[in-house]
């Protein structure tokens, strides 16, 4: 299952990552250097990010414990690579990949906008692919991946944003847009709100008892 949580150096990871897979399939999986590097690039990155490579290791470490980024070690290597697994967990398309890949590095972008930008990741993908690719994640079942956000006053299109961090604010005031789970998935995400509530309880009456302790 795809994420809706993600923090923003770990998109830019698996943004990266995707990207680097489609353009530089020579130079990939990449290294945490190498990583650390197209985490930092100034093109092609909205808004570009200076991390270092412990940050960057922290969110390959969150995001391997999510099944959604892998490491690889090649016989006679001491430097571990990574690679991500996003089109494993979500059954995606490598149109797709690309689509998700521009959103998560450049924000919210018009389908034009999209279209030109994955196109340079897919050479070989005609526009109507890459359009058709948007909409399949636009309208995707249970979940949606990504959203069409509402045109602002004097805007003359659309435009779109990954929902893999959660909740979309495109601008102050703006009614937050999230992904809506249907069916199963929508039960699963109820589950584990009601345990993570269930934690966070356990956890005040801890605090609670240890309060109460220091009157006794």
């Amino acid at each position: 299952m795809l994420p809706t949580n993600l923090e923003p150096i770990e998109v830019r990871v698996i943004g990266c990552l995707i990207e680097k897979e489609l353009s530089t399939p020579d130079h990939y999986p990449l290294s945490l250097n190498a990583l650390t590097s197209a985490c930092n690039q100034s093109s092609n990155r909205d808004p570009v990010m200076t991390l270092d490579e412990n940050t960057v290791s922290q969110a390959i470490d969150t995001l391997r414990r999510q099944g959604l980024l892998r490491s690889i070690q090649g016989i006679g290597s001491r430097v571990p690579k990574y690679e991500h697994q996003l089109a494993a967990a979500g059954d995606l398309t490598r149109a797709e990949l690309a689509v998700v890949s521009v959103l998560m590095l450049r924000g919210p972008q018009t389908q034009a906008e999209v279209r030109t930008r994955a196109a340079r990741l897919m050479p070989d993908e005609s526009a109507t692919g890459l359009d058709t690719a948007l909409e399949a994640l636009v309208t995707r079942d249970p979940r949606p991946v990504v959203a069409r956000l509402p045109r602002r006053p004097g805007q003359k299109e659309s435009r779109y944003a990954h929902l893999l961090a959660g909740e979309i604010v495109d601008a102050p005031g703006d009614t937050p847009i999230v992904a809506t789970a249907t069916g199963t998935d929508r039960i699963s995400v109820l589950e584990e709100r009601v345990q993570e509530l269930g934690k966070e309880i356990a956890d005040l009456r801890a605090q609670l008892g240890a309060f109460r302790k220091q009157f006794e």
